[in-house]
């Protein structure tokens, strides 16, 4: 209808914003969540704050919501899952909130759960042929079958190696592995995260940031900026700890780098067939880039690098939040113009 479209282009929104999950990022969801509502709120939109339990439980002022397909969400709009990590960016939730016929923002389920799976987005990046950081993917199940040939297999990229859970994000389980007598112990201990792991060879240069807003035919691209670290690596201690990391925009690299790591960022951002955002991470040495992976939801508070990467591109906290609302309901209308 006429009045409702002109409603949802520029009037206030009803705005789901989910909170909390099941994974071991369920604290750092619930500070991304504080701070887009108070964006939304803000942008003159009505929040609805919907906190998911470490059990799974969607609650609405402690009340529990039943979840009915095609019924909507507390009558909400528009869901912003604003949930880091398993379940929230793996696809989950977002088919969840496709059978309960709510536009949301972000991803969508098949991108989710691409760019989630950290061995499964480098296998695609590596068919199509764009530049990263040697890697390799191990099973729990091959692991304990063949110890022996595994190892064997992750000497061929030398050392230091990082050594990651495959579906997990803010750097949760990651040990950098020195000395081949540690390897062991590093996979065990992130098995008991994910029994898929990854384990990957050491990049050196920058760690870059790049941040996309809008849908993936023509999204924003940001300035790339540069994460610097007062420890070794970029750990969760670094990127949640105040101090920990510092932002520098521009990132001090050469113009053709700069323009490299926006192109990347754009291609990959379109390869995964991502929407409405997404952080792209990179290593810059010299001239050479390196893509490292796409990070569908990326930690929402003002501070977060993804928010001030957009800011300097010129849009605020509030715009942003009201945007990315506004592309969530453009996406739901144009896909159902198409299935007319």
């Amino acid at each position: 209808m006429p009045g409702e479209a002109s409603r949802f282009s520029h009037g206030a929104l009803r705005v789901a914003v989910l909170a909390g999950g099941p994974s071991a990022e369920h604290d750092v969801s619930l500070a991304s969540a504080a701070s887009i509502r108070e964006g939304l709120l803000a942008a003159g939109h009505e929040v609805l704050a919907v906190t998911i339990t470490r059990d799974g439980a969607w609650m609405h002022e402690n009340e529990l919501i039943a979840l009915v397909p095609g019924a909507g969400l507390l009558g909400a709009d528009v869901a912003f899952p604003a949930l880091h990590g398993p379940f929230g960016e793996d696809g989950a939730v977002q088919g969840v909130l496709e059978a309960l016929g709510v536009p949301f923002v972000g991803a969508g389920v098949a991108a989710s759960a691409l760019c989630m799976d950290k061995v499964l987005f480098k296998d695609l990046m590596r068919a199509a042929g764009c530049p990263q950081v040697d890697y390799r993917g191990v099973w729990s199940d091959r692991f304990a079958e063949a110890p022996a040939d595994v190892l064997a297999e992750l000497a061929g990229l030398g050392l230091p190696v990082f050594v990651k859970p495959a579906r997990m994000g803010s750097s949760l389980g990651i040990v950098k592995v020195q000395v081949a007598s540690a390897m062991t112990a590093a996979l065990e201990e992130a098995f008991s995260l994910d029994e898929l792991v990854i384990v990957e060879a050491m990049a050196l240069g920058m760690e870059i940031e790049c941040a996309l807003l809008g849908s993936r035919e023509q999204p924003l691209v940001s300035t790339p900026g540069q994460i610097v670290l007062d420890g070794d690596w970029y750990d969760f201690a670094a990127k949640y700890t105040p101090g920990g990391m510092r932002l520098v925009i521009p990132a001090p690299i050469s113009s053709t780098a700069a323009e490299r790591v926006r192109s990347l960022a754009r291609e990959v951002f379109a390869r995964v067939r991502c929407d409405g955002l997404a952080r792209v991470d990179f290593f810059v040495d010299g001239e050479e880039v390196l893509v490292n992976e796409l990070n569908t939801m990326p930690g929402f508070t003002p501070t977060s690098v993804y928010a001030k990467l957009i800011e300097e591109s010129g849009v605020g906290y509030s715009a942003l939040v009201d945007r990315l609302c506004r592309l969530a309901l453009t996406r739901r209308r144009g896909a159902h113009l198409r299935e007319r």
